[in-house]
């Protein structure tokens, strides 16, 4: 059986001379016969496996022990479809089939990896979760100020620094008290109703007697900060 006279990267040359190996009736075989064939059956087995990874790892449809299942059965299709292509294209020189299969294999493996990759980094809005994770670090590090609160709509935190001022022998201090407003609990108000009381925020805005919606005016009567005369 006559050798092929090109390499695989020859790829015009190496296709011209598979067809007329072909068509060649004084030659024993038919390589375009299990070419084209195992070339299809690859495709296909490749573009199934992309999908499963897809619905795998992206959409999460399926869950990832039946993802690897199924790309483990469809992994020896794949290969075998492009062993028999390798073995038409390299004209039945299995040494030069299996050597070409391999390297197209290895080739396919790494091309969906970098595609799995790019899809997982767009599907995450293009932020790498390390961006995220510092971000939080970094929200964790602006907390403002603690106050305290004793049920009022406002509280005062502990005395500021004290402000030294005067000549030598004679100093004044002036305390700096700094006030913030803090949140509020809601307070209960009575259904108009049946008369029930209850908290709106705590009842998801609905009596829990009569089942009656909490009205609009109630609400912001109950989570309405209170002034400073109420809190005394």
């Amino acid at each position: 059986m006559p050798e092929s006279q090109y390499r695989a990267r020859q790829v015009g040359a190496k296709t011209q001379e598979v067809i007329e190996y072909d068509h060649d009736e004084s030659l024993p075989g038919k390589p375009l016969h299990i070419l084209i064939p195992g070339g299809l059956v690859a495709l296909a087995s490749l573009g199934v496996i992309v999908l499963v990874a897809y619905m795998t790892w992206i959409e999460h449809r399926f869950d990832q022990t039946t993802g690897l299942i199924l790309i483990g059965l469809l992994a020896p299709f794949y290969v075998g479809g492009v062993f028999l292509f390798s073995y038409g294209y390299e004209l039945y020189n299995i040494p030069r089939a299996l050597r070409l299969t391999a390297i197209i294999v290895f080739l396919t493996f790494a091309a969906v990896v970098i595609v799995a990759v790019l899809f997982f980094v767009i599907g995450s809005g293009g932020k790498l979760p390390e961006s995220s994770s510092k971000k939080k670090s970094a929200g964790k590090a602006r907390v403002s100020q603690p106050s305290s609160s004793s049920g009022g709509g406002f509280g005062i935190p502990p005395i500021g620094p004290i402000i030294a001022m005067g000549g030598p022998g004679r100093t004044h201090t002036r305390e700096v008290v700094k006030e913030v407003e803090v949140p509020v609990a809601p307070r209960s108000i009575d259904c108009p109703y049946c008369g029930r009381s209850y908290v709106p925020a705590e009842q998801k805005y609905v009596c829990p007697a009569c089942g009656a919606a909490t009205p609009k005016e109630l609400i912001q009567e109950s989570e309405a900060p209170r002034n400073r005369s109420d809190q005394q």
